[in-house]
């Protein structure tokens, strides 16, 4: 079987990873994460620019990819530049517009495209961990429309974006998945209320109370109280895209970690030159490859029956997030001290790399949701 990409996506991936590579210092980056947004918005224009934000979605709505493998091959090399840009944000929130959106709502991802506007999804809460079904936020109808009240926690891109979707429950249990509703809401609409912080990765977060905002009919997605569908499709899309970030890190981790062992001498030998190293690297090589195979088969997978796709999206987010956990460490523990330092490189990487487990759902969640689904 082929697994090589077509020259088209394969032109994408090359022109994404050089310009990374050129103009995506980590020393840039870093100074960056440290501002209020926690990234440029001078190169989330370049990027829109080069078309890696058009890539996100389909050319239906405006974009120039959108396809399972376009953004696995995408988030692969946002992964090895360490990229902090709100890629995922707008993915998964610009999806539900796409899905689920009427024509008017539609055209704002014209503007995302376009660098123009930021987008973020408001979904979990504090109480919910890594169940998704777990929806407290409340929304009741008015004369005018809806009314809006809750708490969204470690909302990603939450405090940089000009909209917000959603996610609201108008009848049923904390727990059901039938009666939950999305709905566009700008950010600045009163009764919104942000508080924004900075992740341990660098990543710009927000907490979010919606306190009584209203908002107009239009605002729902779709039909409002079956939203579930479309929401735990776009979950898995994350952890697609989180899975595929995963790789470029692992191998930015690997490709440090080799540079570093046939650069330092011990006893006046290079320290790559130990079997026991060697031994240990190679656990590291074969593990990458096992989770590349997972991210292929859940991209293979995503327009696939409902069980095929989440049973795909939640074996390779289990898969990376352990090996993750090993890369990460073995990393570190061959550089020694130095990969502590916060001057060189493989730290910031290595820590980016053990966060993403805790997105959308940990190894344990995915593992114990795998087998949920295998029996169903």
């Amino acid at each position: 079987m082929n697994f090589s990409h077509p020259e088209e996506r394969q032109q994408f991936k090359d022109m994404a990873a050089r310009f990374i590579a050129d103009k995506y210092a980590l020393a840039d980056r870093l100074k960056a994460a440290a501002g209020d947004s926690g990234f440029s918005a001078e190169r989330w224009g370049d990027f829109a620019e080069l078309g890696l934000v058009g890539a996100l979605f389909g050319e239906a709505d405006g974009g120039f990819g959108g396809a399972p493998f376009d953004i696995a091959v995408l988030f692969e090399e946002l992964g090895r530049g360490l990229v902090n840009e709100p890629f995922l944000p707008n993915l998964m929130a610009g999806s539900l517009i796409a899905a689920l959106g009427s024509e008017a709502q539609k055209a704002l991802i014209a503007d995302v495209v376009a660098g123009s506007v930021q987008l973020s999804l408001a979904h979990g809460e504090p109480q919910s961990r890594y169940d998704a079904e777990l929806v407290e936020t409340r929304a009741v109808k008015t004369a005018g429309g809806w009314r809006l009240s809750g708490h969204k926690s470690v909302v990603i891109n939450g405090a940089a974006a000009d909209h917000l979707v959603v996610s609201a429950r108008l009848s049923g249990e904390a727990w059901d998945q039938e009666g939950i509703a999305l709905f566009l809401v700008p950010a600045d609409a009163a009764g919104v209320n942000r508080t924004g912080y900075s992740s341990i990765d660098g990543l710009g977060a927000a907490e979010i109370r919606l306190d009584n905002v209203d908002l107009p009919e239009e605002a729902a997605l779709g039909t409002p109280g079956k939203a579930w569908p479309a929401l735990e499709k776009v979950l898995a899309l994350g952890c697609l895209a989180l899975s595929a970030e995963a790789i470029g890190l692992m191998e930015k981790c690997r490709d440090l970690t080799i540079d570093y062992l046939k650069t330092r001498k011990q006893f006046g030998v290079e320290i790559g030159k130990f079997q026991a190293l060697q031994h240990r690297m190679a656990t590291v090589l074969l593990e990458i490859e096992q989770a590349r195979s997972s991210v292929i088969n859940v991209a293979g997978r995503f327009d696939a029956t409902r069980k095929e796709r989440e049973m795909a999206a939640s074996a390779a987010k289990s898969m990376v997030g352990r090996i993750g956990k090993l890369v990460a460490e073995e990393a570190i523990q061959m550089h020694g001290g130095i990969a502590m330092t916060w001057e060189y490189a493989v730290g910031h990487f290595a820590k980016r790399l053990i966060m993403i487990d805790s997105q959308l759902g940990d190894v344990d969640h995915h593992l114990a949701r795998y087998i949920a689904l295998s029996r169903g």
